[in-house]
């Protein structure tokens, strides 16, 4: 995560997306190993994982002792703003129209939202294949959301909360592209994470203590080590290798890539959990990682493509 964004090859960028959106998948199992016997609501549960990840990533930072780099507060404010939106309102919609469609809307809108929004702001083209892949991970999502539970119940309300989410998703990964493009030097991941949590936290705080913020007394350890696994490897970990990830790939692949996350939630469903491998979920798995593998490969021409332009070409010597 030391790479600096104007070096950071593509492949690398991909990888780093891909360990994101895997640690993510994570977080849903331990929201669910602790709602219930913890006490915890998701605004709460929220708030402590943010704040937890922020005090990470601040200890690290100063193990590290290295300068972060400038960090400007329209960054702060954007990054924080929108990382609170993209969580807040994805728990807001899976109470109201139930996980499988917001799920869905969520993380099907994310690209969407980011594919038209790169064209006038960051002048990034989609491509026939990055279109090809934006589709066939769209269905993929689908099926392996909605293959099981087809009569799942849509309401508007849950809907909208849904596309607020993923607006909050996009804004982060285009404000992240824009960065990435700014001349000058400019803060690293660390810094942008934990100042990103910072606000998160800060802006969680007063709801988090009118649902109720502090955990039940029973059952205490097991809620700690869950809650700092999630303020470590989802949170720290996993928005660290985000926004170093950002700046080197294109923003429609960043939302695409994302959506590896239920394929790693329903591989943890499956081990931890009991629960049954359905026909659709290996379909819908296969769908969403053959879309990924088209996108890497793209990304990664496309970023050859780029550096062979940029290089200077040597002049060719007159023959003898």
């Amino acid at each position: 995560m030391s790479a600096s964004p104007s070096t950071l090859p593509a492949g690398r960028g991909l990888l780093y997306l891909l360990l994101s959106a895997a640690s993510w998948g994570t977080a849903g199992a331990g929201a669910a190993l602790l709602y219930g016997p913890s006490g915890l609501g998701p605004v709460a549960l929220t708030f402590w994982r943010s704040a937890g990840g922020a005090a990470l990533l601040l200890l690290l930072r100063l193990v590290r002792r290295r300068p972060g780099g400038p960090v400007r507060p329209l960054d702060l404010a954007v990054n924080g703003i929108g990382l609170t939106l993209f969580q807040i309102a994805y728990f807001e919609a899976v109470h109201g129209t139930g996980l499988a469609v917001a799920t869905v809307v969520t993380l099907g809108a994310a690209p969407v939202l980011v594919a038209l929004g790169a064209g006038p702001l960051l002048r990034e083209r989609l491509g026939g294949a990055g279109l090809i892949a934006v589709l066939g991970a769209l269905g993929g999502l689908a099926v392996l959301i909605l293959g099981g539970s087809a009569g799942a119940p849509v309401r508007a309300g849950g809907v909208l909360w849904a596309l607020l989410s993923a607006a909050g998703y996009a804004c982060i990964t285009l404000y992240g592209r824009l960065i990435a493009a700014r001349p000058g030097p400019r803060a690293d991941a660390l810094t942008t994470t934990l100042h990103s949590f910072l606000i998160c936290a800060l802006l969680l705080l007063p709801f988090g203590l009118a649902e109720g913020l502090w955990p039940s007394p029973q059952g205490l350890g097991r809620t700690a080590a869950v809650l700092l696994y999630l303020a470590a490897v989802p949170t720290a970990i996993g928005y660290a290798l985000y926004f170093t990830g950002v700046t080197a790939v294109r923003a429609t692949t960043v939302a695409v890539t994302a959506l590896v996350e239920p394929v790693s939630a329903t591989v943890l469903a499956l081990t931890l959990f009991g629960e049954r491998l359905a026909p659709a979920t290996l379909v819908g798995a296969a769908l969403l990682l053959v879309s990924v593998t088209v996108l890497a490969v793209a990304e990664t021409r496309q970023a050859v493509a780029v550096r062979a332009r940029r290089s200077p070409r040597r002049p060719c010597r007159p023959a003898r």
